[in-house]
């Protein structure tokens, strides 16, 4: 079993095993789940905290498609798959509009 750190009722490290720490943090046994920063403990039990959503730039990011495809176009003269790539981006950028 995990050990989770606990420090103002987050929780801020996941280890295999307890180290020593200072005193205004504690450990105690957690889920194979337990992440830093997304747990707190509650009433004497560790539980999952709801993130907020990450930023929009971060959600384009992980959902653009590969530059390579782009290159790709481009090596091979292929302006399909160039116009391809732009309209995915573009489709990226609207589901994840940047906040005004």
């Amino acid at each position: 079993m995990k050990k989770a750190l606990i420090f103002q009722n987050k929780v801020v490290d996941v280890a295999e095993s307890e180290f020593e720490v200072h005193d205004s943090m504690s450990w105690m046994d957690c889920p194979d789940d337990c992440v830093s920063g997304q747990w707190e403990l509650e009433g004497g039990k560790l539980q999952v905290i709801i993130k907020p959503e990450p930023p929009y730039d971060k959600n384009r990011l992980r959902e653009y498609p590969r530059m390579s495809d782009y290159l790709d176009g481009i090596v091979k003269d292929d302006q399909a798959q160039i116009d391809k790539y732009i309209e995915d981006c573009k489709a990226i950028k609207a589901k994840y509009p940047k906040p005004e």
